[in-house]
């Protein structure tokens, strides 16, 4: 696979088929596993992006091509790397702040 793969990129991901209340679509979505994982794993975990989402705490503000969006940090998940289709760019070190403040207070505190 030709693509690079980091934490904190922006990708384009096939998330089809899905199941009940899971994100669809293809979408673009948040790489969230350490580059450790993503350089030697068959498969990356990923937070999906929506542009329609409510303020909620599990919801982290983004700008993707100048627009508003939410990475929506209740539905991370892991996935093939064939599911991603290409790069689209990497988060502002304000919204990886904001990303891993939200982890971790998922996660682990």
């Amino acid at each position: 696979m030709g693509l690079i793969l980091q934490q904190y990129n922006i990708v384009i991901v096939n998330l089809d088929p899905t199941i009940g209340s899971e994100i669809k679509k293809t979408r673009p979505c948040i790489i969230v596993s350490p580059d450790e994982m993503n350089d030697h794993l068959k498969t990356i975990i990923i937070a999906p992006v929506t542009s329609k989402s409510r303020n909620y705490p599990t919801r982290v503000m983004i700008m993707i091509d100048h627009k508003k969006n939410w990475v929506v940090l209740d539905q991370i998940r892991t996935v093939d790397k064939r599911r991603i289709l290409k790069n689209i760019g990497t988060l502002a070190t304000k919204e990886i702040k904001s990303l891993k403040a939200v982890i971790k207070e998922m996660l682990v505190d």
